[in-house]
């Protein structure tokens, strides 16, 4: 038997990168999937590849930083499959420049924290609700390496993750008794069109390529199915007795 025959999933970001990954992987194990995104366009893409599996699915268009918008994601969710079993937040922004604090771009500042801090909680918030009405589930938010430490000329970015793993570890302490658990996974380099096109423009600078290569113990680029396999994990009863934990996956850069 697949590991999530018969069980609901929800995966925000699903149009591209790990959420794409992460969506796919849930099919593959037997889930139903809600895929929601910005990007209609490219998620309306993976639906169509989860459909291939086999698998009933519907895609929402989403901007997490809005709060009626993530609302109409669950919504549809209950409308469609009646429950959530599991959700994973993939869906976030990277800054697109690089400055010193007293630098930063204040509209830039607050709008990472509005997507990748406030849309998440929205996210969490709105999941909790229906979680409680149903009798459990598991929540995975894909945060960052930059939740654990700083990250010089990247601070909107770095504060809206260290705010998600704190989220995370609040909220996970708050529901563990009412069979919700939630975790938080935190990449370091992995090859998604959000970093290889970012703010350090990874994709058409081999030198800054080859740095965020060397950070890494294993000298490469981490892929999104090596996320996806983790958070699958985290929501899976493989995983029981962990909640309010904050995984780096990292390929050893913090070891």
């Amino acid at each position: 038997m697949k590991k999530f025959e018969n069980k609901i999933a929800l995966v925000t970001g699903a149009a591209s990168g790990i959420g794409r990954a992460t969506a796919l992987a849930f099919a593959k194990e037997g889930a139903k999937v809600i895929l929601a995104d910005i990007n209609p366009e490219f998620g309306n893409h993976v639906l169509e590849e989860v459909k291939a599996l086999g698998n009933d699915a519907i895609f929402v268009a989403c901007n997490i930083g809005k709060r009626v918008e993530v609302l109409h994601v669950i919504e549809s969710a209950i409308q469609n499959f009646g429950r959530i079993d599991v959700a994973v937040n993939c869906a976030g922004i990277a800054g697109t420049v690089s400055k010193p604090v007293h630098e930063y771009p204040e509209e830039d500042w607050i709008n990472q924290i509005q997507i990748n801090l406030i849309g998440t909680w929205y996210c969490v918030k709105f999941q909790i609700e229906q979680m409680l009405k149903q009798g459990g589930g598991n929540i995975v938010c894909v945060s960052s390496a930059a939740g654990l430490v700083g990250q010089p000329e990247n601070s909107p970015y770095a504060a809206s993750k260290h705010g998600v793993n704190g989220l995370v570890k609040s909220a996970a302490i708050e529901y563990a008794t009412q069979n919700i658990r939630i975790n938080a996974i935190c990449p370091t380099a992995i090859e998604t069109p959000m970093i290889m096109q970012g703010r350090r423009k990874l994709a058409e600078n081999p030198e800054a390529l080859q740095q965020a290569i060397n950070f890494q113990r294993m000298k490469r680029m981490g892929q999104p199915q090596e996320v996806a396999d983790v958070a699958l994990w985290l929501c899976s009863q493989k995983s029981s007795f962990i909640t309010g934990h904050c995984m780096a996956v990292d390929g050893g850069a913090f070891a």
